[in-house]
């Protein structure tokens, strides 16, 4: 019987530490952002030797990485995107993700070897569209949120066969058309398109009536306003063999302002669901319940399917708040042990002696232990990890590796 092919699992990263979680957890390829031309410049994104440092690390594992470039380019970019390019040339990432078309063509000039990506912003959303990037060099298209699987379909049917597609299978959902946003940029004056985007899609509104200044009209009966574009998070955990029969190619997590937890728990728990698929599709039934319960494990704001089975309706939005669910506190990555064996970690949340946490282990066991001890990087032992970042050695009753992840069930 012939091996099933299955998609890439592809997984986002803010930070070299992010990257080295996603690479353990099951990632096929990482998405990165350096410190320049992508669209999230708030999160921590990569100095050069940080890309470079990563982009070795997951080729020794047997992993790509794409960088973004997806920025809508002004005039004033265009040169500063030239000189980046040459650097990126020099660290050989697998492929740069590209939105703009001015800066498509610069990347074919200046790093003709590293393909090219078609960014979601692209709008990608006929295969026309694909054929003339492909025309053009493109070897991937992400396609547009805005797609239903037999739409994903269609386009596969009607491109080359070398033409990848790449799809968003799970995260936070854009209430603008596959984000491009212009709410930021007016009520703040940060453009979403130029990486800056302060998402306004999660404040709450009320509605003003014009002859009425000053009264304030709550659109759902609720005395805080409603958050009228706040969408629930996507989710296709449930739905991976209609992913593979839509002949995706690539499955894309968004999260690129995400934690090592979220990031480890979401790719955990798809790399399992898809192995499982392969191995057998009456497995993947069983432990359904298991990913469900997983895949919860990090913060989400309710699931839904987006647009993949039709356009979504007043059900798919969240009208009473903006909050996140949150099942599990971060605790720290494990960053190696010490000589005495302890865990050495930084820490990012409050835990104290005596507690009872987890390790987050890649191979999808989460053992509980206890905390023994709690000792700075001096020796000095303390009760409790109030400080963020410091770098902490922790004595527990069960061996912590190298990657796990430390949480803690939230109150």
């Amino acid at each position: 019987m012939e091996k099933m092919k299955l998609p890439e699992l592809l997984v986002p990263a803010s930070c070299l530490e992010v990257l080295k979680v996603a690479v353990i957890f099951g990632a096929d390829a990482v998405y990165i952002g350096g410190e320049a031309f992508g669209l999230r410049a708030k999160a921590k994104n990569f100095s050069r030797d940080d890309m470079a440092e990563g982009i070795r690390f997951a080729h020794d594992h047997g992993v790509k990485v794409y960088v973004t470039a997806n920025i809508l380019a002004h005039n004033s970019d265009l040169e500063g995107v030239r000189a980046y390019f040459r650097e990126l040339r020099e660290l050989k990432p697998d492929a740069l993700i590209i939105a703009d078309p001015g800066i498509f063509q610069i990347a074919g000039e200046e790093c003709p070897e590293i393909e090219r990506h078609i960014s979601t912003q692209a709008n990608n959303t006929n295969y026309a569209t694909c054929r003339f990037w492909h025309q053009l060099g493109a070897t991937r298209v992400v396609t547009a949120r805005e797609l239903s699987l037999k739409e994903i379909r269609e386009l596969r049917d009607n491109i080359p066969e070398d033409l990848e597609l790449e799809t968003f299978v799970h995260g936070a959902m854009c209430i603008s058309y596959s984000g491009r946003c212009l709410l930021s940029n007016f009520l703040v004056g940060r453009d979403a398109n130029q990486g800056a985007c302060t998402h306004p899609c999660r404040w709450k509104y009320s509605v003003v009536e014009e002859t009425r200044p000053g009264e304030y009209f709550p659109v759902y009966e609720n005395d805080r306003g409603t958050y009228i574009f706040n969408s629930k998070d996507l989710c296709m955990i449930e739905h991976i063999p209609d992913l593979i029969a839509a002949g995706i190619d690539s499955l894309k997590i968004e999260g690129r302002m995400k934690t090592a937890l979220y990031v480890a728990t979401v790719a955990r728990t798809y790399r399992k669901a898809l192995d499982d698929y392969a191995r057998d599709p009456e497995l993947y039934q069983k432990n359904m319940s298991w990913y469900q319960d997983q895949i919860s494990n990090c913060t989400y704001r309710q699931f839904t399917t987006g647009f993949f089975y039709g356009k979504p309706g007043s059900e798919e939005q969240i009208y009473d708040s903006n909050t996140y669910i949150r099942e599990y506190t971060y605790l720290g990555v494990v960053a190696g042990r010490d000589e005495k064996g302890r865990a050495v970690v930084e820490q990012k949340n409050k835990f104290c002696v005596g507690d009872e946490i987890e390790i987050m282990k890649p191979d999808g066991s989460n053992p509980v232990v206890k905390v023994l001890g709690i000792y700075d990087s001096e020796g000095n032992p303390q009760e409790s990890a109030p400080h963020s970042r410091q770098e902490l050695h922790i004595e527990l009753d069960g061996e912590a590796e190298f990657y796990d992840i430390l949480r803690v069930k939230a109150e």
